[in-house]
């Protein structure tokens, strides 16, 4: 059963979630909140798996939420669930510790199917917030080459430019001719080195530290 917890001050988008969580027999709706205080009064309270946060509160910064969230040391898995679909919000929820972001326009049953996503290790990103981030990268048929100051090495850093033009782990494995366990080792190497815990951090990293390949 995974356990949630929303935070959400629009009450008809809160109902929704609430309803269609209450709908699914593998998910329970622990907690809700409806601004920053009665958010972190919940999260210093807990008994979640799963932090779905808006980042639009009328009295603070979802983005704080998240932090203080982490800041607890709990695995949970924090799902953005927004009408903010600009690169710097992105970017500072990620940072913060989001582990997926969607926007308020995705149908409730991918939202639904996020939830499930995310705690089974994915990162789930609505289609739009993807297709803006890999904008910014243009895609080269010329074999990368590694930055004189990456931490990464040069095996990894194909690895990482491939992910970040949307290949899975399956299909990086079929370009490079490894297996998919010896590219999974390399994600989590990629990870390590860059002091992230999902693919969708370890994209808005790189392209931070500037080590995603351009033309």
């Amino acid at each position: 059963m995974i356990r949630i917890a929303i935070v959400e001050d629009d009450p008809v988008m809160q109902g929704v979630l609430a309803d269609a969580i209450g709908a699914c027999d593998d998910m329970l709706l622990t907690r809700t909140a409806d601004n920053f205080a009665t958010g972190s009064e919940m999260i210093e309270a807990g008994g979640y798996d799963v932090l779905l946060c808006d980042l639009g509160l009328p009295d603070g910064n979802g983005a704080d939420l998240i932090r203080e969230e982490v800041l607890t040391g709990r695995d949970t898995d924090i799902l953005v669930v927004t009408i903010f679909a600009n690169q710097s919000k992105v970017l500072d929820a990620v940072r913060a510790g989001a582990r997926g972001y969607l926007l308020k326009d995705e149908r409730i049953e991918d939202c639904i199917e996020a939830i499930r996503n995310i705690r089974s290790g994915g990162s789930p990103i609505s289609p739009m917030i993807a297709r803006q981030l890999l904008g910014e990268i243009k895609p080269s048929s010329a074999k990368p080459e590694l930055p004189m100051a990456s931490p990464l090495s040069e095996r990894e850093y194909e690895v990482l430019n491939l992910l970040a033009r949307g290949f899975s782990n399956a299909e990086c494995a079929d370009i490079l001719s490894v297996s998919a366990h010896t590219v999974g080792t390399h994600v989590k190497n990629i990870y390590r080195k860059l002091e992230v815990n999902s693919r969708a951090e370890a994209l808005f990293e790189a392209s931070s530290q500037g080590l995603l390949a351009r033309e």
